[in-house]
């Protein structure tokens, strides 16, 4: 049985036995188990909510068709006897080294120039316009010997596009390049370049004007740094080695361990 409350205690106390239990009866909240039952309304049943109808499954929707994928443009296939060298041997690189079989094409047949425009013909075919320039010895590249071209006042290049009258601030200065091994050693003319260049086309993006400043090498050149922006592309190719490993090597040099 639970211990009455401080109140209970007080009023049994105080009172007589009887009046005790009477006030227990009366005052003693519901469910203290003190005296009888209280009797207070019952609380009406929770009324259950009624299942909500289900929702139909929706339904699938159709399979979509897959759309067609876009035509991926074939490789072209090489020209027949076209051979490249990676193809034959993967360990060989052989940058423009291979005179081309074909050369100094017309323009509508040389790949560069659209072959359906009427006005294509009406320019000049390079066999034309070399017929009279002087042929370099080893026939490589274009086969023309640009700068005799040039002292021979076979060809007048424009110093300036906007100044036809402009004339070319020609440097005459060679620089020697050491070469390791036998190989002779390499000579760089500027007055070759200054002829045609300013020198702003190579200093210094290209070559650091400073001795020791910019590190050379075949490598470097055949992927088309160095002397490779130009030499292979526009200007003879480096195939004929001798035009810049021009000069021999010295008896102090070789002497040399």
């Amino acid at each position: 049985m639970r211990q009455p409350r401080k109140w209970v205690r007080y009023i049994r106390n105080a009172m007589p036995v009887g009046v005790v239990f009477v006030a227990a009866c009366v005052v003693s909240p519901p469910g203290s188990g003190l005296g009888t039952k209280s009797t207070a309304p019952a609380k009406p049943a929770a009324v259950t909510k009624s299942a909500a109808p289900a929702k139909p499954a929706a339904a699938k929707p159709a399979a979509v068709a897959a759309a067609p994928r876009p035509a991926v443009a074939s490789t072209p296939k090489p020209r027949a006897g076209a051979v490249t060298i990676a193809a034959a041997n993967p360990n060989a690189f052989n940058r423009l080294m291979r005179r081309h079989v074909k050369r100094h094409l017309p323009p509508w047949k040389d790949g560069n120039h659209n072959p359906n425009d009427p006005d294509v013909r009406l320019l000049q075919a390079p066999l034309v316009a070399f017929a009279d320039l002087p042929k370099t010895r080893s026939g490589d590249g274009n086969g023309v010997a640009w700068v005799k071209a040039l002292d021979e006042g076979k060809i007048h290049p424009r110093w300036k596009l906007n100044n036809p009258k402009a004339k070319p601030v020609v440097m005459n200065l060679n620089i020697v390049f050491d070469v390791k091994g036998s190989m002779p050693d390499v000579v760089y003319p500027h007055k070759a370049h200054t002829q045609w260049l300013d020198c702003s086309n190579c200093h210094p993006a290209i070559f650091i004007p400073r001795k020791g400043a910019d590190q050379i090498s075949m490598a470097s050149i055949m992927m088309g740094k160095k002397c490779g922006v130009c030499h292979g592309r526009v200007a003879f190719p480096i195939s004929d080695c001798m035009r810049c490993h021009s000069k021999g090597k010295s008896s102090l040099a070789k002497a040399k361990p």
